[in-house]
């Protein structure tokens, strides 16, 4: 019974003393930065040992690898973000703030687009700041295949944004290739007046280039203090804005107002508006989303789970609200 004591004690002082053993070369491995061959002259042992017992201390848990630069967590959410809405690409920018996300976000914006680009690829644009300062981020390349068209109409003259017109000149200008404008006013007075201005020639071409589109780049436009925001400054009304909330409408997006499931809201505006087609929309093959700011997050909710982008650009801060919603 002694003897069986004796042993399991020097059993038990073995394990510990192997344990220490392998705590103070992990030690001097992960933490003294010292290699293989410097520890083995150090404690005495043959490098190989000191391999084997760097695995052992892994395998006993003595040793917990984790990655802990910030570009893993960012990689992490654009991941859970593809996974959860669908997406095909995805780049988050390390930010909370706006402010630091509008020019974090465009950088990201060129890159998926840079990244998408093919030699004959058809692009179009939309309007607005977020696309203004995605263009004003890519590089100058040499794509003389490739096309770029307006998505919609033209602001009013009186619109402080980045007009569509300028943004798809600029793009071209970036890729080095032609480009087609869209001649016609984002909103006409009337539906009769849009229609007749859809079947002229000129904007029936442009409108049809741009429903075949390979590529487009968008923002997303929200609802916010009952009103769609700067592109329609200029055209809605009180009534307007009364029947758009009683039908849902929670932000727009091509020119095209939607629901929270990113279902396409037929109004009086949208009749009027100059713009490809929404259905046709749906149907390119990459639709990348530029937004950050915290307001438009229930819009750009809408778009993701409506099918209405392939792409994202986006801050951590939209990312990790996006992920928390059902």
């Amino acid at each position: 019974m002694c003897n069986q004591k004796e042993e399991s004690l020097l059993a038990s002082l073995a394990v510990r003393q192997r344990i220490e053993q392998l705590i103070n070369v992990a030690q001097l491995y992960y933490m003294d930065g010292l290699n293989q061959e410097q520890i083995a002259r150090k404690v005495g042992f043959s490098r190989s040992s000191v391999s084997r017992m760097l695995t052992e201390a892994r395998e006993r848990g003595i040793v917990h690898i984790t990655i802990g630069h910030p570009l893993q967590r960012l990689v992490s959410l654009e991941n859970e973000l593809a996974k959860k809405y669908g997406l095909a690409c995805v780049r988050v920018a390390q930010s909370y703030d706006d402010d630091i996300a509008s020019t974090l976000v465009p950088q990201c914006a060129a890159q998926l687009l840079t990244e998408n680009l093919k030699p004959d690829s058809l692009i179009v644009t939309s309007t607005g700041t977020p696309m203004a300062a995605t263009i004003r981020a890519l590089p100058v390349l040499d794509y003389p295949r490739a096309h770029v068209t307006q998505m919609l109409g033209s602001l009013a003259s009186n619109n402080p944004l980045t007009d569509s017109s300028e943004i798809c000149r600029m793009m071209a200008e970036r890729l080095g290739c032609s480009y087609s404008l869209l001649p016609a006013p984002l909103v006409m007075h009337s539906a009769s007046v849009a229609r007749a201005v859809r079947s002229e020639k000129l904007i029936a071409t442009a409108i049809a280039l741009g429903n075949r589109a390979d590529i487009a780049i968008v923002g997303v436009g929200a609802i916010r203090d009952g009103h769609s925001g700067r592109i329609f400054n200029s055209f809605e009304d009180a009534a307007i804005a009364r029947q758009m909330q009683e039908a849902g409408v929670i932000g727009h997006i091509c020119g095209h107002h939607i629901d929270a499931q990113g279902r396409h809201v037929r109004t009086p505006l949208c009749e009027r508006t100059i713009s490809i087609d929404f259905d046709h929309f749906r149907h390119i093959p990459l639709v990348i989303g530029v937004a950050w700011e915290q307001w438009r997050t229930n819009a750009l909710h809408a778009c993701l789970v409506g099918g209405l982008m392939s792409g994202l650009a986006t801050n951590q801060g939209m990312a990790e609200r996006l992920l928390s919603m059902d």
